[in-house]
């Protein structure tokens, strides 16, 4: 989202999208974190098989993992998060104006709405295989664990993020961090895809509307956010649910990718019917849309801020 397309100005550097990004990443993991604990937690469970019985509610999954675990677990994995979220957001900002300007007409300097969403896959496909993937495995099997924070006789398999990594590569090899990275690229594709074009348009409508405006205030960023950010989660929640039950599993040897992802999806449709693909939508959905208006408010808000200082020490620099 770069400011050349509106006024003239030259993109973002690299740093600004990195301190930019990063900021904007960290205040949506600490914000968002418990409900995508939820959301994994409601993915993994078998609730609901039996006739007769319903899969337990995200508000119920919430309150039995508080009464069972203390609030303390609702940010279970929070460290793999925050430890892949400034890179993930700087190659996400990063990539996106890159392919956005390969993709720009060379006479005008615009790009289409096609090549927007063109770009947005890009980006969303980046990231995924670059740090998301990882980050994922990492933060899945932490959050996967049911342990009671508040019984320390009682040892989790992971203690941590830096723990995890070590015992998933030296149990199962390297390769086990990249399980579902296919799942993985088409989900961020998809979502970064539909959350590009949604926002970019919206903005530009914004201007449109308010012409006297020469940035937008954070709320109206925030509201943009919101609402480009339910458009992912609506499109691909199958993938989603699929791709996490890929990655909580351990591999079975000589079962390949798409035998895999092939096994899962037909036990889901067999034991639990077409609703479990969309397990977690509710919570998912609550969790990606805020946290998309708080990245984008972040991000527009603090880009603005370094590119205000920048400008202030060119113009002292020229004045002496």
């Amino acid at each position: 989202m770069s400011r050349n397309s509106r006024d003239g100005k030259a993109p973002v550097g690299f740093a600004t999208q990195l301190i930019a990004g990063g900021t904007a990443g960290m205040a949506e993991a600490l914000t968002c974190q418990p409900l995508d604990t939820i959301k994994v937690r409601m993915q993994l469970s078998r609730s609901g098989r039996l006739p007769g019985t319903k899969p337990r509610g995200f508000i119920a999954t919430g309150a039995q993992i508080v009464r069972r675990e203390t609030p303390l677990a609702l940010y279970k994995g929070l460290g793999a998060v925050l430890s892949g979220i400034i890179p993930k957001m700087a190659i996400r900002f990063a990539s996106f104006e890159t392919y956005k300007s390969l993709l720009a007409d060379k006479k005008t300097g615009k790009t289409s709405l096609g090549g927007i969403f063109v770009a947005g896959l890009g980006a969303g496909t980046t990231e995924a295989v670059m740090v998301v993937t990882p980050m994922e495995v990492v933060k899945i099997r932490l959050q996967a664990q049911s342990h009671s924070l508040a019984d320390p006789l009682e040892v989790p398999k992971y203690r941590n993020a830096a723990h995890a990594v070590y015992r998933i590569v030296s149990e199962e090899g390297a390769a086990a961090l990249y399980r579902g990275v296919s799942l993985t690229a088409l989900r961020q594709a998809t979502n970064q895809g539909a959350n590009f074009t949604a926002y970019q348009e919206i903005k530009k409508f914004a201007h449109k509307m308010q012409p006297e405006l020469t940035d937008l205030p954070s709320y109206q960023h925030m509201a943009i956010g919101l609402i480009s950010g339910a458009c992912g989660p609506f499109s691909n929640a199958p993938i989603d649910t699929i791709k996490t039950r890929l990655q909580k599993a351990t591999a079975v040897p000589g079962e390949s990718a798409i035998t895999r992802i092939t096994n899962i999806a037909g036990d889901m449709w067999k034991q639990e019917g077409v609703k479990s693909f969309y397990k977690g939508i509710t919570p998912r959905v609550l969790r990606v849309a805020p946290g998309q208006a708080i990245v984008f408010a972040v991000y527009e808000r603090v880009r603005g801020l370094i590119e205000t200082i920048k400008e202030s020490e060119e113009a002292d620099r020229y004045s002496e």
